[in-house]
């Protein structure tokens, strides 16, 4: 319905007269002084994990605070792809970063420009050298979008971003790049796990002596943190030494500089743990219980309290700092605990084809639990139902004179460099001649048909040429594995019964990497009925073992992060019950800052007007919350995946996936009947 012209000219002076009043009033009140933000990210926090004798400086955000109790975490549940999305504000789908290790449609240092060997088509991103060399490959930033920090600093702001390799260097990515084979300087500072190495990114002369004057060595303490093997535990010490290193560079060294200046500063700190505990611990060695529950996780989850603790104690100590300085505290994903074998809470083991073989190392020892999944299952399996020949992208050999990826052979008894028994890092490559490519060559770094980026809890599956009939083969394949929880495709790929679009979980967009053609969610489930999230076990594709830690998963345990905030900009003692998100602090913060954002994808977050002090309380009832669940179309046998969500403000925050199969006869209904039948499936219902 149009509006009544004579109404529109007769509200227009009421208006006019409101918008005067607020101009009025806004010249009236005393400028506001300039705003400092702290984000602090502690990596791996299970939103359950905070309580007062835990977690006491994160207890005292969120009380003091805004306590944001509906927290998210971005799909794929990884570290790098949600670093790209506090960095920017932007889902994934915009920013290409759809998980820690990716296809990237080239080899990594394949040029030249970095002193390195030619590397892999699915690299590991948590590496300032291999983040330098996308972005060449890439126009300079592969994210495409601004970053929050690289926002502030083009407007006069101090940024800097300190903590854990790889996404400390995301909050400025466009800042990297090679120079004289190299990681060049850049204008933020950023001290991470490399800082003071060949790979690290050099610190300016204002920082060294800065370092000096606190006493503190200008390069990066080591992690002490062994991950252990099939039979020998993982660490029982938490990060303690590397973590102290950081938070001490940011107290004493880098906050002292830039409140020296007469300049607003924006600082992102990321805390290694608890991740880094979570991950390596050995307090549970092959069994999922006490899994990340244990004494080495819980004292990671203190060694990132205590950095949060320091860190607000420093502010507080100088007065003007503590008039001026907001602080959003979150964790870039939730965490499980890692199963190998087991794909359901009643102990039922998988009965994948990867599972039936036996793995042996070079030197004959069994690197795998017998009838339990091996790093790169799902490559194997893949393999194997499809007939294809399997490569290792990580690993390269010398092959009748020709550059070549080992040739993986699963479940061979004489494992060499050249023939590998499993991929080692989980990736795969299927099919084609697994020679090298020549960059400029029409078949790119590798000829194979399908790429398998492995990342835990999710895996990403890019086709290389857009083949319909392969794809639907790979789905019907998946639809009958036991260790598959959930489906997504690519729209190019047609109608693929069973999976849900990419864009239902944001990872369609503006992205300038290659976007994955299926995405598979791997099960999750609960040890503990009576506390699913903090107990929740997942079906892993990595090199870890069975009890440690993993996440990327679609599970509620993984989605359900740890978010928070306090300043002269957030509400007090205020419990947000909206859903939130990490593409969210972005363009909040902007806001505050008065900072103008510019975008290419449009999958950005919102801004929690709802938290500010100065936010109408929910923007006068107009953010309203939808709890709701999408279900795929069924395959011929009824499989099907589940996928429960909420939106508010036009945004979509994913809770879980699943999958289930339909009753009988209901995969052939009309799609009226089988509309009826899909509104009572959640991932609560019976299979």
């Amino acid at each position: 319905m149009h509006a009544d012209p004579a109404r529109r000219r007769r509200t227009r002076p009421w208006l006019a007269l409101a918008l005067a009043g607020l101009a009025a009033a806004a010249a009236a009140a005393p400028p506001r002084p300039a705003r400092n933000v702290v984000i602090f990210v502690a990596d791996g926090l299970r939103h359950g994990s905070v309580e007062a004798a835990q977690a006491p400086a994160f207890q005292s955000v969120r009380s003091r605070g805004v306590d944001f109790v509906n927290s998210h975490s971005l799909f794929p549940t990884l570290t790098t792809a949600n670093a790209s999305a506090i960095a920017t504000g932007h889902q994934l789908g915009d920013t290409g970063d759809f998980a820690n290790t990716l296809y990237t449609g080239f080899a990594v240092f394949d040029d030249g420009r970095l002193a390195h060997a030619p590397g892999s088509v699915t690299p590991f991103l948590e590496n300032d050298a291999v983040l330098a060399d996308v972005n060449a490959h890439t126009g300079g930033n592969y994210l495409v979008e601004t970053s929050l920090l690289a926002l502030a600093r083009r407007h006069g702001f101090n940024t800097a971003a300190i903590g854990k390799l790889g996404p400390v260097a995301i909050q400025d990515v466009g800042e990297l790049a090679p120079l004289g084979g190299r990681v060049g300087p850049t204008r933020t500072v950023i001290v991470d796990d490399a800082t003071g190495g060949a790979d690290g990114v050099p610190i300016d002369a204002r920082l060294r002596a800065a370092l000096s004057a606190a006493g503190l060595p200008a390069a990066t303490p080591r992690r002490r943190q062994p991950a252990g093997d099939l039979t020998h535990a993982g660490t029982h010490d938490s990060n303690v030494e590397q973590q102290r290193w950081f938070i001490d560079v940011a107290t004493r060294a880098v906050l002292p500089m830039f409140a020296a200046d007469r300049r607003p500063f924006l600082i992102v700190y990321w805390s290694r743990d608890p991740d880094g505990s979570q991950h390596n611990q050995g307090d549970s060695l092959n069994s999922l219980v006490p899994g990340i529950n244990g004494p080495t996780s819980r004292a990671g989850v203190l060694d990132a309290d205590q950095d949060l603790g320091r860190l607000l104690a420093a502010i507080a100590a100088d007065p003007k700092l503590a008039r001026t300085t907001d602080v959003i505290v979150t964790s870039d994903h939730g965490f499980s605990v890692i199963s190998k074998h087991a794909v359901d809470a009643s102990g039922r083991a998988s009965a994948a084809y990867a599972a039936s073989l036996e793995y042996r190392d070079a030197t004959g020892r069994a690197d795998v639990h017998t009838g339990w999944l091996p790093p790169g299952f799902l490559a194997i399996d893949l393999a194997h139902a499809l007939g294809m020949a399997l490569y290792d992208p990580d690993t390269r050999v010398q092959r009748d004179g020709y550059e070549a990826f080992a040739r993986v052979e699963p479940g061979t008894l004489h494992a060499t460099h050249e023939v590998l028994a499993h991929p080692v890092g989980g990736n795969g490559l299927l099919g084609g001649s697994g020679l090298v490519g020549r960059r400029g060559e029409s078949g790119g770094a590798t000829d194979a048909a399908l790429v398998v980026a492995a990342n835990g809890g999710s895996d990403l599956l890019y086709l290389r040429n857009p083949d319909r009939s392969l794809a639907r083969r790979i789905v019907d394949f998946l639809a009958h594995q036991d260790y598959v929880d959930g489906l997504f495709a690519d729209a190019s790929l047609g109608d693929l019964p069973g999976t849900l679009p990419l864009e239902a979980i944001g990872l369609a967009g503006g992205a300038r990497l290659p976007r994955p053609s299926l995405v598979v969610a791997f099960k999750t489930f609960a040890t503990d009925p009576a506390d699913p999230v903090m107990s929740q076990a997942q079906v892993s594709d990595t090199t870890l073992q069975e009890g440690q830690g993993m996440h990327g998963s679609l599970g509620r345990g993984d989605t359900f992060n740890c978010m928070a905030a306090v300043g002269p900009d957030f509400r007090r003692g205020f419990q947000d019950d909206l859903p939130v998100g990490n593409a969210d602090i972005a363009p909040t913060l902007a806001t505050l800052l008065h900072l103008p954002r510019s975008k290419h994808g449009a999958l950005g977050g919102r801004v929690l007007w709802e938290a500010l002090a100065r936010g109408a309380p929910r923007v006068a009832g107009s953010l309203r919350p939808e709890r709701r669940v999408a279900v795929s179309a069924p395959s011929v046998d009824g499989f099907v995946t589940v996928l429960e969500y909420q939106r508010v403000g036009g945004r979509r925050y994913l809770d879980r996936a699943c999958a289930r199969r339909l009753p009988a006869g209901d995969a052939h209904r009309g799609a009226e009947d089988l509309d009826r039948s899909a509104a009572r499936l959640t991932c609560d219902s019976d299979s």
